[in-house]
């Protein structure tokens, strides 16, 4: 009598681990894709124009989008990376009238193994009431219950407190620091703090 098992396909994680434009609402703040719309709209490249112009933007998370052409290319390439299903840029914006208050974006690292990265900015005028929290937190669940994600991780400047009190916030735990890791805005490189979360850790409900 044969013993020979049926083939069965071969699992696809790349397949599965796919970012899939959506819209998340956390009621008076609403994320959105960054996308062909925000590439068509003057007051979505003026504010992020404005985000590169602001001081704690400029040195912890500079974005090349100085003027007009740059903001626009910054969007263009964000919207290519929701087409390929590699990176996941969210605008953060109010939802009473839709003012863009901040980005927070998802990436695969290693998308066949599920590692992802987490970063995250605020305007002035967004800054102390949990916004960068509440949609870090967000997006971090979205990766995992959507995209497959087995962990995501935060590395920012060892100077950068407040992004340092949004991954604790939002649950990952601090795993040590990675010496002279990256080059910010001021041209120097930085020790960096490394945070991560998994998939099965629990959720905070911490704000």
């Amino acid at each position: 009598m044969s013993t020979a098992m049926t083939p069965q396909p071969a699992q696809d994680p790349v397949g599965r681990r796919t970012f899939v434009r959506t819209t998340l609402d956390l009621g008076d703040v609403v994320l959105r894709p960054w996308g062909q719309e925000d590439a068509e709209s003057e007051e979505a490249l003026d504010g992020l124009m404005a985000a590169a112009a602001d001081p704690q933007i400029a040195l912890w998370n500079p974005i090349a989008a100085t003027d007009r052409a740059g903001a626009l290319a910054w969007v263009t390439a964000r919207d290519g990376a929701w087409d390929r299903g590699t990176g996941a840029a969210f605008a953060i914006r109010a939802a009473a009238d839709g003012a863009l208050l901040g980005t927070v974006a998802l990436r695969w690292v290693d998308r066949e193994d599920g590692l992802a990265m987490i970063g995250y900015w605020v305007l002035p005028a967004a800054r102390g009431r949990g916004v960068a929290t509440r949609a870090t937190r967000a997006v971090t669940s979205w990766g995992f219950t959507t995209a497959d994600a087995r962990r995501i991780e935060i590395a920012h400047a060892a100077g950068n407190e407040d992004s340092c009190r949004v991954a604790d916030r939002c649950g990952y735990l601090a795993e040590g620091t990675l010496r002279a890791s990256h080059r910010y805005g001021d041209g120097r490189y930085h020790d960096e703090h490394l945070h991560a979360r998994l998939a099965n850790d629990p959720e905070t409900t911490v704000s």
